[in-house]
C-alpha cells in the first residue's frame, strides 16, 4: 500500500454540536493526549476520500455532509499538505481500528470544551487545534447548506491552482 506524505484531518460534529475526539497514551510525551480522526493518504486517494476512510476507521463514523476547512504545510521543508474537513449529518457505527490504533478511545465533546482542551495543551499536533478553530468559525459564519462532497474536490483543485500562483506585494521598508 503506497502512502504519501499528504494527510486529512476531520472535525466530526454531531447534530447536538459535539465533536468526535480520540485519545491515546503517548509515553514519550508523558501522558494521554487528544487528537482528531485523520491520517495519511493511501494509494491514489483524494483528500476527501482519505478523510472519509479515516473517519470511518478511527471513529466508526460516516458523514453525509462534508465541508473543506482549508489545508496547510506542516513545515517549510515538508512537501506534505494536511487537508482539514468538517463532517456533519453523521451516522455512527463501530470503530475499525488497526493494531497500531487499538488503544484509541473515542469520546464526544462540546466544541467549547474541545477548544478549552486546546488551550490546556491537551493536543500534541497542530492540525487538530487548527481544524477545531476553523470549524468553530465556520459554524458561526457559514450558511447552512447540504454539501454532498462533490464540490469539495473542485474547490481543492481550484485552491491548489490559486496557491501555485502566489501574488506577492512588495513592502517598502524605508
Amino acid at each position: 500500500m503506497a502512502n504519501t506524505p499528504h494527510a486529512s484531518v476531520i472535525v466530526a460534529r454531531d447534530a447536538q454540536g459535539n465533536i468526535a475526539l480520540l485519545s491515546s497514551h503517548f509515553p514519550q510525551h508523558g501522558g494521554e493526549y487528544l487528537f482528531l480522526p485523520g491520517g495519511r493518504f493511501e494509494n491514489d486517494e483524494t483528500p476527501l476520500e482519505c478523510a472519509q476512510r479515516e473517519l470511518l476507521e478511527e471513529a466508526g463514523v460516516t458523514g453525509a455532509r462534508w465541508e473543506p476547512l482549508g489545508s496547510f504545510t506542516p513545515t517549510l521543508a515538508s512537501p506534505a499538505r494536511v487537508h482539514l474537513f468538517l463532517a456533519e449529518e453523521l451516522t455512527l457505527g463501530p470503530q475499525q481500528l488497526t493494531p497500531s490504533e487499538a488503544d484509541f478511545k473515542l469520546t464526544w465533546w462540546p466544541m467549547h470544551e474541545a477548544l478549552a482542551a486546546v488551550q490546556r495543551g491537551q493536543f500534541l499536533l497542530p492540525a487538530g487545534p487548527l481544524a477545531l478553530f476553523l470549524a468553530a468559525q465556520h459554524s458561526s459564519t457559514a450558511p447552512q447548506g447540504t454539501g454532498t462532497g462533490n464540490e469539495i474536490e473542485q474547490n481543492i483543485t481550484q485552491n491548489d491552482a490559486v496557491r501555485s500562483r502566489p501574488t506577492l506585494t512588495p513592502v517598502d521598508l524605508t
